[in-house]
């Protein structure tokens, strides 16, 4: 089954650079584009596809209002944020918003096909490499705009193996990683996942990452 995409930007250049590497794509299928934020929401709304890219900057309806639309309304649609490295507020804000993940929108357009198969698939951790660059530079800081029902959200139930395990995804591992840090397996690895997201209600891997920096586990410089 081919993995349902949207695109959300307000540049066609950019749209059809996308459009057509994912032709070459036999398991992704192009859906819908949207030139707006505003736009991005209703078709989300109305094809419930499996991930929507999504620019920051657009007319009408931002990037990041956008995806707290989308991730608080009826469609099961994972949200990948394009972004460039000055853009760093704006990146903490989708995700606290409820990004699984983010683009650098200078990867190479192969690159970017992967991420959407791995979000898909739901592993908000696109690739480890991009994932630890971002996080030095945005994970930590105080939301600009806090949300009502700020995290950190309580650990209490999080037992202590689960709160190792919490760290080192915060830290950009992957459960491959996790697994040889802790000296078991990968099935474990994912049970533990599992359970972490079942325990602190969060959506998916990037906002275990969100809620263990604003909990103090980790920070940038650890």
């Amino acid at each position: 089954m081919s993995v349902r995409v949207v695109l959300a930007d307000d540049q066609p250049l950019i749209r059809a650079a996308l459009q057509m590497v994912m032709s070459d794509a036999p398991d992704l299928e192009l859906v819908a584009e949207a030139a707006t934020g505003l736009r991005a929401v209703e078709v989300a709304e109305e094809l419930d596809p499996d991930v929507v890219v999504m620019d920051i900057r657009m007319p009408v309806m931002d990037g990041i209002e956008a995806t707290r639309l989308i991730a608080q309304g009826p469609s099961r649609a994972h949200v990948i944020v394009l972004t460039t490295f000055d853009e760093d507020d704006y990146v903490y804000g989708a995700l606290r918003a409820g990004a699984s993940g983010f683009l650098v929108k200078d990867m190479a357009l192969d690159d970017i096909l992967t991420a959407i198969r791995v979000v898909a698939a739901g592993d908000a951790l696109i690739a480890p490499g991009v994932t630890r660059r971002l996080i030095e530079a945005f994970a930590g800081r105080p939301a600009p705009d806090p949300a009502p029902d700020p995290v950190p959200r309580e650990l209490a139930g999080v037992t202590e193996r689960e709160r190792e395990v919490l760290t080192l995804i915060a830290r950009g591992l992957t459960n491959t990683e996790i697994a040889a840090d802790l000296v078991i397996s990968v099935a474990t690895v994912k049970a533990y996942v599992g359970r972490l997201l079942s325990k602190l209600d969060a959506r998916d891997r990037v906002q275990l990452v969100i809620l263990a920096y604003e909990a103090g586990l980790v920070s940038p410089s650890r």
